[in-house]
């Protein structure tokens, strides 16, 4: 499902309901191929994580509300600065961190756009909550980021 075909409120939730399938395994394959065993436990509590959002779309599309974040995740920025990489088999670390902070940033865009053209409160509220969400996932990778790869340099 694409951002086209979205007819209804339900379409929208479908189609989120995907991405976090989508992170849920990202997640999970970067768990099994990482050899640092700290990042291993993170990717672990990501996949986690993205699978709570899931359940937190499929319920409003059953039930109703979501109550949004109360607070605001600092932006380093440092995702905005970095140069794409396609996830491969073959990544360092680095590249690992990069596709990671990218993923989370574009995911953070996609409810950050779908609340502001969003009519139903419940369905904004739960749009703005998730990108918080996302915007804490970018936030943990940026932090890993500065402290592994820039120190490091």
């Amino acid at each position: 499902m694409n951002q086209e075909s979205w007819e209804s409120v339900d379409d929208l939730l479908a189609f989120a309901i995907d991405k976090e399938q989508e992170a849920i395994e990202f997640y999970t394959d970067l768990a099994e191929r990482t050899d640092r065993p700290a990042m291993k436990t993170v990717f672990k509590e990501f996949a986690a994580m993205e699978k709570g959002h899931k359940t937190k779309l499929e319920n409003v599309k059953t039930a109703g509300t979501l109550t949004p974040s109360s607070s605001k995740v600092l932006d380093l920025k440092i995702a905005d600065y970095l140069v794409d990489v396609e996830p491969r088999p073959d990544m360092d670390y680095q590249q690992i961190l990069i596709v990671a902070m990218k993923r989370e940033q574009a995911a953070r865009n996609l409810y950050a756009d779908l609340a502001a053209a969003a009519d139903d409160p419940a369905v904004k509220d739960l749009l703005q909550a998730l990108s918080e969400e996302e915007a804490k996932h970018r936030n943990r990778f940026e932090t890993e980021y500065d402290d592994f790869v820039m120190k490091e340099n």
